[in-house]
């Protein structure tokens, strides 16, 4: 009886003294939680060599650092030389400034303005003066590197080698505003990169081979790229999206051209894999993706190059036919069968050519190595260099300097003229 009266029993029922009472708990609203130290800033994980590092630990590594230094894909690339031009010569500083105030003289500095540029180990495929800091010049290789070169400086003429692209480089495209160049290649990808940082700002994937790029010039960010399974892209570099496809069942495309006012633009395209010639060169609309005329040029060769007169409402395509083949960029788009320029060799090479600043002068690469100058209105030889003893493939008049020109050649070759 005792036993069940302990475990039925109160406190109240007990005659012992009264216990002090226990102070009264709140029930816990949330679970549970046990109290940690703040966290620790994240800090850079040092890894000891031979140890395994999971993937989480890779993961928290990553973003740890992220806000403190670059990601990967935008690492720095080693600075070679100086893309300022303090270090020019006075008298072209002089030139080059007074140029681009609007003075037309010129000094004599033939034997300062032809320097040769080695770096490239295999072929240098394009060439291209910066629109803004005049001194500077771009080259892309078939050796997977982009070379900025100081042309004139009297120290480090290399300024940068970039070797973002896994595969051979096709195109390089200087920005119209700022220290950037936009190149493209062999590893299905167009890039964008800071010059001035040497960093990897920005990639822009493809399902092709990407052999061409072209900036809208009147939209800086906006850009054209061709590629081996014969799509046409307009990209926007804001998103970093595709804005407009054309699609017409080309072949390879060999080279893009946006015309004066920039509504249309001209692709020229690989077409010995088939019997349509006609689509050798293609006149498309910019805004309404569909080919304006598709019959411009119907000799069964190849085109590697186009470009547009500066002012005249025309354009020439560089022929594989040994020859630059010139057409009217109005409609209904037509050859001019009593005129082009012929003396130069193509001989299945990526040959380029380009007009002066004023559009007076039509300069041509060559298989035979030189560089040919025909006059525009004419289409009579002017003159002839020998450059290089291998294929000259590009050439590019200064933007300011209209006597200076630069090249590059089968050989890896990058060369500046007067």
């Amino acid at each position: 009886m005792d036993l069940l009266y302990k475990a039925y029993s109160t406190p109240s029922d007990e005659d012992d003294e009264p216990q002090p009472d226990a102070e009264p708990t709140p029930p816990p609203l949330k679970r549970f939680k046990p109290q940690y130290p703040p966290a620790p800033l994240p800090k850079p994980y040092t890894f000891i060599p031979g140890r395994y590092i999971s993937k989480r630990e890779r993961s928290l590594s990553s973003t740890a650092l992220s806000p403190l230094l670059p990601t990967p894909a935008a690492a720095a690339s080693p600075v070679v030389g100086s893309i300022s031009d303090s270090d020019l010569p006075r008298d072209i500083l002089s030139s080059l400034r007074n140029q681009a105030k609007g003075c037309s003289q010129l000094g004599r500095m033939s034997e300062r303005l032809s320097v040769d540029l080695q770096s490239h180990k295999k072929s240098v495929n394009t060439i291209q003066w910066s629109p803004t800091h005049a001194h500077l010049l771009a080259s892309a290789g078939m050796d997977q590197t982009i070379c900025i070169w100081n042309v004139w400086s009297r120290d480090q003429k290399k300024a940068r080698e970039f070797s973002y692209h896994n595969a051979a480089v096709k195109d390089v495209k200087w920005l119209q505003q700022g220290l950037s160049v936009l190149s493209c290649g062999y590893d299905r990808s167009s890039r964008l990169i800071d010059v001035e940082k040497g960093l990897q700002t920005q990639i822009f994937t493809e399902d092709q081979v990407v052999g061409v790029i072209k900036l809208h010039p009147d939209n800086s960010n906006l850009f054209l790229s061709g590629g081996s399974n014969g799509r046409l892209r307009l990209w926007d570099i804001r998103t970093g999206k595709v804005v407009h496809e054309y699609i017409r069942g080309l072949g390879p495309i060999l080279d893009i051209e946006f015309t004066v006012n920039a509504k249309q633009f001209i692709s020229s395209s690989d077409v010995s894999g088939s019997n349509m010639s006609e689509n050798s060169i293609v006149v498309w609309d910019v805004s309404r993706q569909v080919p304006l005329s598709h019959q411009v040029y119907v000799e069964a060769y190849t085109c590697p190059c186009v470009r547009c007169h500066p002012s005249d409402p025309f354009f020439v395509a560089q022929s594989n036919g040994n020859y630059i083949a010139i057409f009217s960029s109005c409609p209904p788009f037509k050859l001019d069968k009593y005129k082009r320029y012929e003396n130069h060799g193509v001989s299945g090479f990526p040959i380029k050519c380009n007009f002066s600043l004023d559009g007076e002068k039509l300069a041509s690469g060559s298989s035979d190595g030189c560089i040919y100058f025909y006059d525009y209105r004419s289409s009579e030889l002017v003159q002839k260099i020998k450059a290089y003893e291998q294929a000259c493939i590009d050439v590019a008049f200064h933007p300011l300097l209209p006597n200076v020109i630069a090249a590059c050649s089968w050989d890896g070759a990058v060369s500046v003229f007067e």
